[in-house]
């Protein structure tokens, strides 16, 4: 009996195991696939499937692993342990209308995958102190224009890319009361390309292409508390950091001829990452339904200039200063959730956020305007360990301007679809 029952024991174990090693290969494709691009825009805001699904809602609410993110303070309050990772692949396509020819150019981008891995530790159950790890992209834009666009001297293609990782203590002051901080760790690359009005004997354009990679530091902090059962409050503060390129390279195709007005060599470069403040209201009206309410201050005023300084000048290249003038902006973002049944959640959401590009500076890198982001999606527990989680983002920005520095004069419109994928397993 006793040697029979080892044998069972053996079987169970090696099942598990079994399970454990598939769960954590297919983690590791998911993660794979998605490092590779970036959604569209500078910023992204899609860190967490389940917030992501309710208008991209989650700083006083406690759901998940993802709360690392969205604030460090709610994930104490989750007695487990948990692996969570995520990704949304984004179609993104934007179209130039050119006020005086009436001529339109559309981008051949790629499809952008941003993902998200969330790791969640207690030593022991009921702990007051939890660790985290995190591994996120917050920002980033990969935006490539057909060609012989009109707006080919400002740029062809950029391709903006930032991975953060953040390491993460949170711990429960009280019943109703939590804190938690995170480091923030900030490895970004950068390279932009765009044609040069000197054109070969065959007629096509001369071009540069500036690339660099920079890594830098931050906080991630926030505070969560429950006045009552069905209330809770939330705040988070996520730093701004400085993305500093000093060693990029710069590379010039033109004429042989003009070889010496533009050599290949070094550069350095400044990209701020904008401080974000964010005040949230979470509601659980009953053991099914509950409601969060977001609002965010992004200080994008620290973008307010771009520039190159290369290493070697000539009279052909100069350093450049390109203005900006960002100017900070608040986001409003809710949602709700809905449990159905014992393994199934309905959630959906809207978000409303101001563009921080003003007047006159609108740029085909980022051709931003004002966002209205439409979500919805749904969580499946297949059982008290392994569950599913997909969302769904719907994104139109239309915005009409005249840039003073490159004079494009016309209407950019930008449609976005971004379906999200999310695994978690609890133990």
């Amino acid at each position: 009996m006793i040697k029979k029952n080892k044998a069972i024991f053996r079987i169970i174990k090696m099942n598990f195991e079994n399970k454990i090693t598939g769960f954590l290969v297919f983690l590791m494709l998911l993660i794979g696939t998605c490092f590779h691009t970036y959604s569209q825009g500078y910023q992204v805001n899609l860190q967490g499937q389940k917030q992501q699904a309710m208008g991209s809602a989650g700083t006083g609410l406690i759901t998940d692993g993802a709360g690392l993110f969205f604030n460090p303070s709610t994930v104490v309050f989750l007695d487990e342990n948990s692996i969570n990772a995520a990704c949304t692949p984004t179609f993104a396509n934007t179209t130039y209308l050119d006020r005086a020819t009436q001529k339109s150019y559309k981008t051949i981008s790629p499809v952008g995958t941003p993902f998200s891995f969330y790791g969640l530790f207690q030593l022991k159950e009921h702990a007051k102190l939890k660790l985290g790890i995190a591994a996120y992209t917050p920002f980033g834009s990969t935006i490539e224009w057909e060609d012989n666009w009109i707006g080919r001297f400002a740029v062809t293609k950029l391709q903006l890319k930032s991975i953060f990782i953040q390491p993460t203590i949170s711990y429960r002051l009280a019943d109703n009361l939590g804190i938690g901080a995170g480091l923030v760790i900030s490895s970004g690359s950068v390279s932009l390309q765009k044609d040069i009005p000197i054109q070969y004997s065959d007629q096509t354009f001369a071009s540069a292409e500036l690339s660099g990679s920079a890594t830098s530091y931050g906080v991630n902090a926030g505070i969560y508390y429950e006045p009552n059962p069905k209330l809770s409050i939330g705040i988070n503060y996520r730093s701004k950091i400085i993305m500093k390129v000093d060693d990029g390279q710069a590379i010039f195709n033109v004429p042989s001829s003009l070889d010496t007005s533009f050599p290949d060599g070094l550069f350095s470069s400044i990209l701020p990452l904008p401080q974000v403040i964010s005040l949230g209201f979470g509601s659980k009206i009953n053991s099914k339904l509950s409601f969060a309410l977001d609002f965010n201050h992004v200080s994008w005023e620290a973008y307010d200039t771009l520039g190159f300084d290369y290493a070697q000048n000539t009279s052909s290249l100069e350093d450049t200063r390109s203005a900006r003038n960002y100017k900070n902006i608040v986001a409003i973002r809710f949602g709700s959730s809905y449990k159905v049944g014992k393994k199934l959640t309905l959630r959906g959401g809207f978000g409303f956020s101001l563009s921080p590009v003003q007047d006159g500076y609108v740029t085909p890198e980022t051709p931003d305007g004002t966002r209205y982001n439409f979500t919805t999606g749904l969580s499946y527990e297949y059982n008290k360990h392994f569950s599913m989680d997909f969302s769904f983002l719907y994104v139109q920005v239309r915005r009409e301007d005249h840039n003073l520095e490159t004079n494009l004069d016309g209407t950019f419109l930008t449609k976005v679809l971004s379906p999200g994928l999310g695994i978690i397993y609890k133990w």
